[in-house]
């Protein structure tokens, strides 16, 4: 179930570079030459799973991932980012994963780097795994069957 966003995952563990801060040190901040603000310089892979994260989200309604604060909070997890990064994801199902998953990207919409911090706090990939595992304990019950 979870594959369309699995698949990511040797290239997110090879990643090189998830992305970086740009800032602009070219332009002076006047009227006539205005400086950029800071933004961050996503790497290709981490926006294409960011993309298969929304993607998933309208593909599977049944989650209710427009809820994602709710599902982490019915979890006993906070939308913030140290209850999040070091949520026991073994103890999670995959609804509350995907809540995770969904609670990084929609920070990323109100605070630019969120999605950064998660990846490289490998907090991604261990959600990542754990969905791979409910997969794969899915497939394992349904050939027993």
């Amino acid at each position: 179930m979870y594959e369309s966003l699995t698949r990511y995952l040797s290239a997110l563990e090879t990643e090189d570079r998830f992305g970086e801060i740009i800032v602009d040190r070219v332009h002076k901040g006047t009227a006539d030459d205005p400086v950029q603000m800071p933004f961050i310089d996503y790497g290709k892979t981490v926006t294409i799973i960011e993309q298969a994260i929304y993607d998933f989200g309208g593909n599977h309604p049944e989650f209710e991932l427009t809820r994602y604060s709710e599902i982490l909070e019915s979890n006993g997890l906070k939308w913030e980012m140290r209850s999040m990064i070091e949520a026991d994801v073994e103890k999670l199902d995959g609804k509350a994963v995907m809540a995770l998953l969904m609670g990084v990207v929609r920070a990323e919409r109100f605070c630019d780097g969120a999605l950064l911090d998660f990846c490289e706090s490998g907090a991604l990939t261990r959600w990542l795994l754990r969905l791979m595992q409910i997969d794969e304990s899915f497939s394992k019950r349904t050939e027993q069957e």
